[in-house]
C-alpha cells in the first residue's frame, strides 16, 4: 500500500484503511451539514430586517442539532481506534479546540432562547452571530494545523502550546468562514423567498469570490509545507493524474456564479457542497495517509485489530441509523420557510 504498510497483511491492513474512510466521511458530512447553519449564523447580523433573521434562524432549527452529530461521531471514532492520533493532535489543537466548543454552546443556547426573548433578543442575535464566526474560525485554524504538521518526538507531542498560531492556519480560519458564509447563503437561497432570496444571492456570489480566493491561496501553500506534499502534487506523471482537480474546482465555481445569476434555487447549494468535496479531495492528495502528519501513519496509530472490530460492530449500526434520520428530517422539513413565525410554528 505505497510502501506505508509494508509487512501488514489481512486485517491489520484493511481494517485502519476502513476506519480512516469512516472518520473522513464523518468530518466531510459535519463540515458540510453543520457548514450550512454556521454559514448562515455567519450572516445573520448583516441581515437587514428582523424577519430575516427570524426565517434564516428558522430554516436550520429543526436540524442543526443533528448535524452536529457528525461532530461526535468523528471525535469518538478518532478516540476509539486511533488513540495515538487522539493523543498527540489533541495537546497540539487544544485551546482552538476549547474556543470552537465554547462558540458552538453560545450559539446553541441562542437557538434555544431567541424566540422566547424580547428585550434580551439582541444578546442572542450576537451570540449566535459570533458563536458562528468563531466556532468557524476555530475549525479552520485546526484544519490548517493539521495540514501543516505536527512535531512527535517517539510517541508524544514534541511542539508548544501555540503551533497552531502561523499565518496559515490563520488563512485557512478565514478561508473556512468564507466557505461557510457561501453554503449558507446558497442555503437560504434555497429555503427562502423574496428580498430575503435576492439579498442571499448577493452574499453568495461575494462569498464565493472570497472562498475561491482563499482555496487558490491555500492550494498554492499547501505543495510548499513539505517536500513529499509537493512531489506528490508536481512530480511527473502526478501532475498529469491531478490536475483535474484544480479544473473542475474551477468549472463548479463558474457553475455556482452561473446558477446564482440565472435565479436557479437548488443548484447553488449542492453545487457547493461538490466545490467543498473537491477541496476534500485536495487535502486528502495531500496527506494520505498521515493522521498526525507528517509522520504517524494510519496503520501506526491504529489500535489492536481486536478494538478495532468491536468498534466497527457499533459504528455499523449507528452510522445507518444516523443517516435515516438525517433523510428523514430534511424530508419532513422540505421546501420553503413561510414569511411568518406564525405561518412556521415557530411563537
Amino acid at each position: 500500500m505505497y510502501g506505508y504498510a509494508d509487512g501488514l497483511n489481512g486485517l491489520a491492513l484493511w481494517l485502519p484503511l476502513i476506519w480512516a474512510g469512516l472518520i473522513a466521511l464523518a468530518v466531510i458530512m459535519y463540515v458540510i451539514m453543520d457548514g450550512f447553519d454556521l454559514g448562515v449564523g455567519i450572516l445573520f447580523r448583516p441581515a437587514q430586517r428582523e424577519n430575516w433573521r427570524d426565517r434564516m434562524m428558522i430554516s436550520v432549527a429543526p436540524i442543526w442539532d443533528g448535524n452536529e452529530t457528525w461532530l461526535i461521531l468523528g471525535g469518538g471514532g478518532l478516540f476509539a481506534v486511533f488513540h495515538l492520533a487522539y493523543a498527540l493532535l489533541m495537546p497540539a489543537l487544544y485551546i482552538p479546540i476549547i474556543v470552537m466548543l465554547l462558540a458552538l454552546i453560545f450559539r446553541g443556547v441562542a437557538f434555544e432562547f431567541r424566540f422566547k426573548a424580547d428585550a434580551s433578543k439582541f444578546l442572542w442575535d450576537n451570540s449566535f452571530h459570533y458563536g458562528s464566526i468563531v466556532a468557524t474560525f476555530a475549525q479552520g485554524v485546526v484544519l490548517g494545523t493539521f495540514v501543516q504538521g505536527f512535531e512527535v518526538t517517539g510517541r508524544e507531542f514534541a511542539g508548544g502550546t501555540f503551533d497552531w498560531a502561523t499565518p496559515f492556519a490563520m488563512m485557512t480560519g478565514v478561508g473556512l468562514v468564507a466557505g461557510y458564509g457561501l453554503l449558507g447563503a446558497t442555503w437560504i437561497v434555497m429555503k427562502t423567498t423574496g428580498d430575503l432570496e435576492l439579498w442571499a444571492r448577493r452574499k453568495a456570489k461575494r462569498y464565493l469570490l472570497g472562498t475561491i480566493l482563499a482555496m487558490t491561496i491555500v492550494s498554492v501553500w499547501v505543495p510548499f509545507l513539505g517536500v513529499e506534499i509537493e512531489a506528490r502534487w508536481f512530480a511527473m506523471p502526478n501532475i498529469l493524474y491531478l490536475a483535474p482537480i484544480p479544473l473542475l474546482t474551477a468549472l463548479v465555481a463558474f457553475m455556482i456564479w452561473r446558477t446564482l445569476e440565472n435565479g436557479r434555487h437548488y443548484p447553488p447549494f449542492f453545487l457547493t457542497i461538490a466545490l467543498f468535496l473537491l477541496g476534500f479531495l485536495g487535502l486528502g492528495v495531500s496527506l494520505f495517509p498521515y493522521i498526525v502528519p507528517p509522520s504517524i501513519t494510519i496503520w501506526q496509530a491504529a489500535n489492536t485489530v481486536n478494538s478495532q472490530l468491536f468498534a466497527l460492530v457499533g459504528f455499523s449500526i449507528v452510522i445507518p441509523v444516523i443517516l435515516a434520520y438525517t433523510v428523514y428530517v430534511y424530508w419532513v422539513f422540505r421546501g420553503k420557510v413561510a414569511e411568518t413565525l406564525e405561518e412556521s410554528g415557530y411563537h
